[in-house]
């Protein structure tokens, strides 16, 4: 039999060993390595044992034959990775730019066997006559815990070994003898994990509308005709998005295949898993950061077996080992945290677009205010566009915006957080018993503090940035977690007067307590749900009437539907706006939009209140109208003047280091190699230039931006840089390049 050589990728994330090397299968194993397996192989010099992935399996060797060791084994205990997986961790690799062990490590969250869960049982042995006899000896002899144990016995077989010690109070000790002498048997198996741990209601089937009738019409003559493709669905908010969801995974469970849902944020999970539970039952899991190791590793096995049909979560869950993928669904397709900001930086949308090619799947896109991405594809054609413009529910209408200017509040002799026009607002919803959402997109008690005397601010010694105020007078940066307790005196010039400015959701929850002593109010934002179960917990207490305000950051605003919810106060629309990115428009709107879309869901009629210092910006004004056409016009005319992206794409490569002057002395090195191929090309670059924050946990970062509307000339550049790396090693000791592609 000709020999087989498999080539691996070992088991450790380090850029010189970010290629394949290759092993000799041998013949015992030939039957069993396949690619994706995960192996076990002697490497280096001293044959020190280590695991690695099989990306590749051929009959012709790249290296000598007769210095090709071995595979030392199979691994049986771990999760084995797919090869779909294997060959999508690959094209992350080439698109995106990491080493291969960072793109298996994204397509393969699971890495290791956990100790699986339990479930044991007392079950009872003896016949009817043989447990009466054994009762009457207890009683005879007074042991108690025997017949505690024969009484629950003569009422069911089986005892949960959980409820024999805990409510029992029966001990290994007292158990042992009667296992001894075959009274009973202590019988275990293996269960899976559940993080869905709520009852849910079954839910009837909502009847369509017209609109979202032809949209479930058009997927699915597209699906029974084997045509597969990628679809925007563009509903206003209310507009019954989420049902069409529903009836278009229907269509393709029903065919015997599977769903992946992308939500994007762990706060949205709750409602969601809900909603889907209550209609598909027990084949939904969920994947999320917040689960425990074994709960994902539980759901990751459900799903490689086949036991699941819909797996819900943030982007991670793109990575579900689906055999059967039918359909990919990305919910909010416009938020941003569906993009990685570790490497690779992918985009969650372009992934399911290429994994969704390779297993001959749809993919769904939906959103009340779609990324300017998703929208220019649609508009020539690489998508499909549906529109939803009408609010499902037949007496729920869009919400009333009212943009209030805090510089004439602020002329007029106003200087509260509060708006008249909202503060009244809220007390008419406090007195009809309606409830109220207010957004701040801060957390934290208050902006920063500083010295009134000398002006300067109280900096992180760790990162370019201030520190912020909670309301545990603690200063923490928000980058590093660096936190020290609140100075008496300035750091700088030793003066006593030092002050807080601005405002965060901790601050803004305490104003409106003092303010409306009478309501009940909720704060979630990250410190309130950092802990497992916490999105949850705030999000139940509202919806079932438990608050009367809740108050939070961008989590509140996004996709949740709380019927008694009629007023919906946005503090301060311009924080969003003055961000340091070409995106701060576009996220602007989005938000405002969104948190215009929580009001007024119900037949009651809902008020929207917008303050802001610039209420004449294109997109606080298009948000209150709730004209995504005009914002998207607007827009793109910016987007083609700057060549940003969609006009044009956009690379961004990154320089870190520890050490300052290796930073600009490496990025300018850089800069200059690429610069006549970028001039060849025509390559539009700007820079190096510091970061918008230079400093971040005593690393220096530095930027390069390059722009070409060819995506294909970005990627050459960017092999052209890892060229010149490759051969110039001795700038890049102390200096880290990443990239990152808009």
């Amino acid at each position: 039999m000709a020999e087989r050589f498999a080539r691996i990728i070992i088991d450790i994330s380090h850029e010189k060993v970010d290629r394949t090397f290759d092993y000799r299968i041998p013949s015992g194993l030939l039957d069993k390595v396949a690619v994706g397996s995960l192996v076990t192989i002697p490497f280096g010099k001293g044959n020190s044992i280590r695991k690695g992935y099989v990306v590749g399996i051929t009959a012709h060797a790249d290296y000598d034959p007769d210095k090709i060791k071995n595979i030392a084994g199979i691994v049986t205990d771990g999760v084995t990775a797919e090869s779909l997986l294997i060959s999508l961790a690959w094209w992350l690799k080439e698109q995106y730019g990491s080493t291969m062990n960072q793109a298996l490590k994204t397509v393969l969250p699971v890495r290791q066997k956990v100790k699986p869960k339990e479930k044991k049982v007392l079950r009872c042995l003896l016949g009817q006559e043989a447990l009466t006899n054994a009762l009457a000896e207890a009683e005879k002899k007074n042991y108690k815990a025997r017949i505690r144990l024969f009484q629950a016995f003569l009422e069911a077989p089986a005892i949960p070994y959980e409820i024999a010690v805990n409510q029992m109070n029966l001990s290994a000790s007292t158990l042992k003898p009667m296992i001894e002498k075959n009274y009973v048997i202590l019988e275990s198996e293996e269960v899976y994990r559940d993080p869905i741990k709520v009852e849910t209601k079954e839910r009837n089937k909502v009847l369509l509308n017209p609109e979202q009738q032809a949209i479930v019409d058009s997927f699915c003559r597209d699906y029974g005709e084997q045509i597969r493709r990628t679809y925007l669905i563009h509903g206003i908010t209310g507009s019954g998005k989420t049902e069409v969801y529903m009836e278009l995974i229907q269509k393709v469970i029903e065919d015997g295949k599977q769903v992946i849902v992308l939500i994007p944020e762990i706060a949205l999970t709750y409602q969601t898993v809900m909603r889907f539970y209550g209609r598909f039952g027990n084949r939904v899991s969920i994947m999320n950061s917040r689960l425990s190791a074994g709960e994902r590793y539980d759901q990751f096995e459900r799903a490689r077996n086949g036991d699941v049909d819909i797996m819900i979560g943030p982007r991670s869950a793109l990575f579900t080992p689906f055999s059967r993928l039918g359909l990919i669904l990305i919910d909010e397709e416009h938020e941003g945290a569906y993009k990685s900001e570790v490497v690779p930086r992918y985009h969650a949308r372009d992934v399911a677009v290429k994994r969704a090619a390779m297993q001959g799947a749809s993919l769904v896109l939906g959103s009340a205010t779609p990324s300017l991405e998703a929208y220019t594809r649609a508009l020539r054609g690489d998508y499909q566009l549906f529109h939803l413009r009408s609010r499902a529910k037949k007496d729920s209408s869009l919400a009333a915006v009212s943009v209030v200017d805090l510089r004439q509040e602020l002329k007029e002799g106003n200087k509260s957080i509060f708006s008249r026009k909202l503060k009244m607002l809220i007390e008419d919803r406090l007195e009809k018993r309606e409830q109220i959402m207010l957004f701040m997109n801060r957390r934290g008690y208050a902006n920063f503090v500083s010295c009134r005397s000398c002006g300067e601010a109280i900096r992180c010694p760790h990162c370019d940035v201030t520190l912020t105020l909670h309301n545990n007078s603690r200063l923490v940066c928000h980058y590093c977690g660096h936190s020290i307790p609140v100075p008496e005196r300035c750091p700088s010039c030793g003066s006593p007067y030092i002050a807080n400015f601005g405002a965060g959701t901790q601050k803004i929850e305490q104003m409106t307590k003092k303010m409306f002593p009478a309501a009940r109010i909720l704060r979630m934002d990250l410190d309130t749900t950092s802990k497992k179960g916490g999105h949850e917990e705030i999000l139940s207490a509202f919806s079932e009437g438990e608050a009367d305000i809740l108050i939070g950051t961008q989590m509140i605003v996004k996709g949740h539907d709380f019927p008694d919810v009629t007023l919906v106060g946005v503090l301060a629309a311009d924080l969003s706006l003055n961000t340091p990115d070409y995106r701060s428009a576009e996220r602007t709107f989005q938000l405002l939009t969104q948190a215009a879309g929580r009001a007024g869901r119900d037949f009651r009629h809902g008020d929207v209140i917008i303050q802001t210092y610039n209420p004449e910006h294109y997109s606080i004004v298009t948000a209150a109208n709730q004209d995504y056409e005009a914002f998207y016009q607007q827009e793109m005319a910016y987007r083609r003047l700057m060549k940003y992206p969609p006009a044009s794409g956009l690379l961004t490569v990154q320089f870190s280091s520890r050490q300052e002057s290796c930073l600009t002395d490496t990025a300018a090195a850089v800069t200059r190699y690429i610069g006549p191929m970028a001039e060849r090309e025509m390559v539009q670059t700007i820079g190096p230039v510091e970061a918008s924050v230079y400093k971040i946990n005593d690393i220096y970062r530095k930027i390069l931006y390059l722009k070409q509307e060819n995506y294909d000339i970005l990627i050459k550049i960017r092999n052209h840089i890892d060229g010149f790396s490759e051969s110039h090693p001795e700038l890049f000791e102390q200096v880290m390049i990443q990239y990152d592609f808009s």
